[in-house]
C-alpha cells in the first residue's frame, strides 16, 4: 500500500456499476480507455496538438478495480522522438470502502503528432 503519487492526475473518474464484466469488476477494456484518454491528454499538451495513440506496450494489470473506487489516472513524457511521445501511464485507485491508496495498472503508450491531415508532424522542442 502506498500514499499514491503525489502530482494531479490527468484523468479522474469514479468506477460504476455500468463499467462492469460478468464477474463484477471492472472491465479492463474501460481502464484501457482511461488510460489512453490520460495518455493522449498529457501528448496533446506537449505535442502542442492533435496526436494519436499508436501502441501500447508492457500493460500489466496488477490489481482489480471495484465499483466505487475513485480511479486516478496518471502520465508521464518518458521520451520524445521526431513526431512521437511515448508515455509512462499509471492508474491509481483509492478504494471506495476503505480509502486505502493503490496502484492497479501501468502500461507505455506512445502517441505520434498529426497535421491537420492527419499526417505524422514533427514534435516541437520543449
Amino acid at each position: 500500500m502506498s500514499d499514491g503519487p503525489k502530482r494531479e492526475p490527468a484523468v479522474r473518474t469514479l468506477a460504476m456499476p455500468a463499467d462492469t464484466n460478468p464477474s463484477g469488476d471492472i472491465f479492463g477494456g474501460w481502464l484501457l480507455s482511461q488510460m489512453d484518454i490520460a495518455a493522449g491528454t498529457v501528448a496533446f499538451q506537449r505535442a502542442r496538438g492533435r496526436v494519436a495513440t499508436v501502441a501500447v506496450d508492457a500493460m500489466s494489470f496488477h490489481k482489480p478495480v471495484y465499483v466505487g473506487d475513485v480511479v486516478s489516472t496518471y502520465a508521464e513524457v518518458v521520451r520524445v522522438g521526431r513526431t512521437s511521445i511515448t508515455l509512462h501511464v499509471e492508474v491509481w485507485v483509492k478504494r471506495g470502502r476503505t480509502g486505502a491508496e493503490i496502484k492497479v495498472t501501468e502500461g507505455r503508450f506512445t502517441c505520434v503528432a498529426l497535421d491537420e491531415r492527419g499526417r505524422p508532424r514533427p514534435v516541437p522542442a520543449a
